[in-house]
């Protein structure tokens, strides 16, 4: 695929480079991030979203792009709200994974004698692992609620507190969700799986905040150096799965018939305005709705661990919600293009909102390192308000465990004085660090090209992963 430099952290693919696209296909990327793009199909798969109808400006990657269904992950891609199209494939089938951030009032020191009971007492508190069923029974007007109110539902059912909700995007609460969208086998899915982790790159990790490089905005989120934090990444599980399964097949049907050519049938979609895509666009909010929740209720048990464990009131050890982030979403949201204001269905796929002040969650791999970015206005006029959301796979899973094969993933982890448990022969082997690019990488290109910029680096004392 040709690539035009534009500047030190930009690259073009431009519109001629592919038959069918509209606008070019930009990258946010340095030399070292560019060269690992060319093993795989995902600037392929960028220039295929710039073919999409409606898109606006360009269709845009972060520096973790890697290669995913339809768009690749790190994509995002803005189509006109009026005469645009949605795509499930753009929007990814882990509908809001996403990232919560819970800070401590304790120091590294305070946790280091009872670190290997935290672990195992979250470990035995959160279910974990492919198909993991949670130990909550909803009942199918909960399961209701949940996607209809997000994290609320889960609030005002006892699991949180109320400023939990105020430090969520969107306050845990995508409006206009419309829980009638989602299918009979979605829903059977989800009213087993709200509060469970799941399996993947999907983890609970206690960290510590070993770097911070803006103060002011470090003091604002309540982090500072030395201080203990808890990052739960997931998102809403099988019921999110069945969702963009569902309409995938319901948006391929509708290429057709609405005269839309794609140049992959995962980028399937439907005008905006279509049946098919406000069905699809209620049931992705519901679906989003019910990853907050699923946050939410494993916040609240994260908690209840810490307090038994430490033998010390929850409100004592001051663990607060810092932010909760959104990945895999598509939202309304009005951008000045070429002078006039318009409104646009921003499709994130794998990228997270970095809107200004806003903080900004980047987890990395078990072994190294996450961060904690700031969003800035120059991300409002480059990148649709986003950025990267993540450190970018560098191996499929199942390469990673065959370069694992007759390692101990574990013990190499407590060499370096991390703690992690995982449910699974393999479940380690395919997150071993060296199955994703170094995300210091990927957070210096979007701090050096100035959409989100580097708040405090926090690095992990033990993890549970799926």
């Amino acid at each position: 695929m040709r690539l035009t430099r534009l500047g030190p952290y930009l690259w073009e693919i431009p519109v001629d480079a592919k038959a069918g696209m509209r606008v070019p296909a930009r990258v946010v990327a340095d030399d070292a991030l560019i060269a690992h793009l060319r093993s795989d199909a995902s600037l392929d798969q960028l220039a295929n979203g710039a073919t999409l109808p409606g898109i606006v400006r360009a269709a845009l990657a972060m520096p973790d792009i890697h290669q995913g269904y339809g768009l690749p992950v790190g994509g995002v891609v803005a189509t006109d709200a009026e005469d645009g199209v949605v795509s499930p494939g753009a929007i990814g089938f882990d509908i809001n994974c996403g990232v919560r951030l819970l800070r401590t009032n304790l120091e590294r020191q305070d946790v280091t004698p009872k670190l290997g009971a935290l672990v195992e007492a979250l470990y035995a508190a959160i279910p974990t692992g492919v198909g993991s069923k949670s130990h909550l029974s909803l009942r199918p007007r909960d399961l209701d609620d949940a996607m209809a109110r997000g994290a609320r539902w889960a609030v005002e059912s006892g699991r949180g507190i109320a400023s939990d909700v105020e430090q969520i995007e969107s306050n845990g609460m995508l409006e206009d969700a419309r829980p009638d969208t989602v299918s009979a086998q979605a829903r059977e899915r989800g009213l087993r799986q709200l509060g469970s982790l799941g399996s993947g790159n999907h983890f609970l990790e206690l960290q510590v905040v070993d770097e911070v490089y803006d103060d002011r905005a470090a003091q604002g989120f309540g982090l500072r150096e030395g201080l203990v934090t808890v990052m739960i990444h997931t998102g809403s599980r099988g019921l999110g799965h069945q969702v963009c399964t569902d309409f995938l097949r319901s948006t391929e049907r509708a290429l057709r018939r609405y005269g839309i050519s794609v140049p992959d049938r995962q980028l399937a979609c439907a005008p905006a305005g279509s049946d098919e895509a406000r069905a699809y666009l209620g049931a992705m909010r519901a679906a989003a709705n019910f990853a907050f929740a699923n946050r939410q209720v494993l916040a609240h048990w994260t908690r209840e661990v810490f307090a038994r464990v430490l033998e010390r009131p929850a409100e004592r050890l001051g663990l607060l919600t810092v932010y909760d982030v959104a990945h895999n979403v598509a939202k309304l949201e009005d951008y000045t293009i070429d002078g006039r204001r318009r409104r646009l269905i921003v499709h994130r796929k794998g990228a997270t909102r970095a809107f200004p002040g806003q903080p900004v969650l980047v987890p990395g791999d078990m072994g190294r390192y996450s961060y904690v970015l700031r969003g800035t206005d120059k991300s409002m006029t480059e990148t649709f308000g986003s950025t990267c959301h993540g450190a970018g796979r560098l191996m499929s899973r199942t390469a990673a465990v065959k370069a694992a094969r007759g390692r101990n993933i574990r013990a190499e982890l407590e060499s370096h004085g991390i703690l992690a448990r995982a449910t699974g022969r393999d479940a380690l082997a395919e997150e071993m660090p060296e199955a994703y690019k170094d995300v210091r990488e990927v957070v210096d290109v979007v701090h050096g090209f100035g959409i989100s910029t580097k708040v405090a680096r926090l690095r992990p004392l033990g993890v549970i992963k799926g």
